[in-house]
């Protein structure tokens, strides 16, 4: 008697990477079913019972890389902003395909495929709370806690996104820039 399949968290986390590197590779439109199910050694009845389709698929990847990213997230916000600020980096780096999954667009403009709200804002609320602590405790300006801290993501948003798209030469000193560029920011709100 053969024992059934079981479509565990293993299988779970094993599909939900491997669609993140497959869609980060080949595009979203390129990666069928058969191929993730295939990378992650397993069938594409696994992704249908786990996931419910492709879709349903490409939705739970980005959403596994919010909860990713925002545990990293909490986990550095006792160090203030300029921790959050290299955790950013970081994470960025160890998870080059679900960063890019997560904010590159290319699921938008293949299906209605985008992060659940709360999940992708969930994942910021470590930097409007470190940024309503600094401005309580005097070293950051009063302005709209939320505006604030939109404009330091863009500015590490930005410079994580030249970095993993190598838009530089070589020997691009890419953690001195980056440092540059947080010190820069606390200046640049500081009262």
């Amino acid at each position: 008697m053969a024992r059934p399949i079981v479509h565990d968290q293993h299988v779970q986390q094993r599909l939900l990477a491997v669609t993140a590197e497959l869609v980060d590779r080949e595009g979203p439109a390129r990666v069928t079913l058969r191929d993730v199910a295939a990378a992650a050694d397993t069938s594409t009845t696994a992704i249908y019972s786990l996931f419910g389709g492709k879709a349903q698929l490409l939705t739970a990847a980005v959403d596994h890389g919010f909860r990713s990213f925002g545990e990293s997230q909490r986990e550095a916000a006792t160090g203030g902003l300029l921790e959050l600020g290299r955790a950013y980096r970081v994470w960025a780096l160890e998870h080059p395909a679900l960063y890019r999954l997560m904010f590159g667009g290319a699921l938008a403009a293949y299906i209605d495929c985008s992060p659940t709200p709360e999940v992708a804002s969930d994942s910021m609320l470590p930097l409007v709370e470190a940024v309503t602590a600094a401005q309580a405790a005097g070293r950051l300006r009063t302005d709209d806690p939320a505006v604030v801290a939109m404009a330091i993501w863009g500015q590490v948003h930005g410079l994580v996104a030249l970095e993993l798209a190598q838009m530089n030469h070589p020997a691009t000193d890419w953690p001195g820039i980056y440092e540059a560029a947080l010190e820069s920011v606390a200046r640049a709100w500081a009262p």
